[in-house]
């Protein structure tokens, strides 16, 4: 049930595996905490995925849909508008401090007065951004390959095979991911299998289960790419604050 407090608006909800939250938006600039399991967001612009312990900042108006990899523990703050200005107006995933965790959970349970509500919108402005972004090309030749390589993460398809069934060249849509995602084709497929890999982990696979799942060769050569991009290894990432 929801609780109505000052400039914020708490829900809790708890998920089932696999469960999905239809396409929505909100007038209000939206924090998305999952204490377990792993919520992934999906935009027209691009997918973010949240491991456990970490939020998704979601702007005020934009579409989006939420599916759940192993049982996730939602603690959601709505902000109003004038309480946030000059956060960003796209999404993005967030480290959770300890502090801002529990200023979340107490929202959620108890409802935040003026005090609360005003420690949580100066913390969010210092919260980190995380690189667990797949952004969408927007050209529909382009989109094509992304669709194929995020919907196959560990397929050895070759990357100018991909493009030759979608209609163009490579060089083509080389240029087309760099242009409107910011990515080269081939770290965006790393990308692709990354965060197929973060999904796979919170929802309870097994690291060697997810690694060969995900294209790599050896569970050893997943680990390394996965602390080179995250900054720790798979255990590591995602255990509890307190116990990293």
């Amino acid at each position: 049930m929801a609780a109505q407090v000052p400039g914020v608006t708490s829900f809790a909800h708890d998920y089932a595996p696999g469960e999905m939250v239809a396409t929505h938006a909100h007038d209000r600039d939206q924090l998305v905490y999952a204490s377990a399991g792993v919520m992934t967001v999906r935009t027209g612009e691009g997918t973010w995925v949240t491991p456990p312990h970490r939020a998704v900042w979601i702007p005020a108006g934009v579409p989006h849909a939420i599916a759940m990899s192993g049982h996730v523990a939602m603690r959601t703050l709505y902000f109003r508008p004038a309480l946030v200005r000059g956060l960003p107006r796209k999404c993005c995933v967030v480290a959770v401090s300890n502090l801002v965790k529990e200023l979340i959970l107490h929202a959620c349970a108890h409802g935040a007065d003026h005090h609360v509500s005003a420690l949580l919108t100066r913390q969010l402005r210092a919260l980190p951004a995380l690189a667990l972004e797949l952004p969408t090309p927007s050209d529909a030749r382009a989109r094509r390959v992304a669709e194929r390589l995020a919907g196959d993460p560990g397929a050895r398809t070759g990357l100018a095979s991909l493009c030759r069934d979608a209609g163009a060249s490579r060089r083509t849509i080389e240029r087309s991911f760099l242009a409107e995602t910011g990515l080269s084709l081939g770290r965006w497929r790393q990308q692709a299998r990354l965060m197929h890999a973060v999904q796979r982990l919170g929802g309870g696979a097994s690291v060697t289960e997810v690694a060969f799942e995900s294209g790599y060769a050896t569970p050893g050569a997943f680990t390394v790419a996965f602390h080179k991009a995250f900054g720790a290894t798979p255990t590591a990432y995602f255990a509890a604050p307190d116990d990293r």
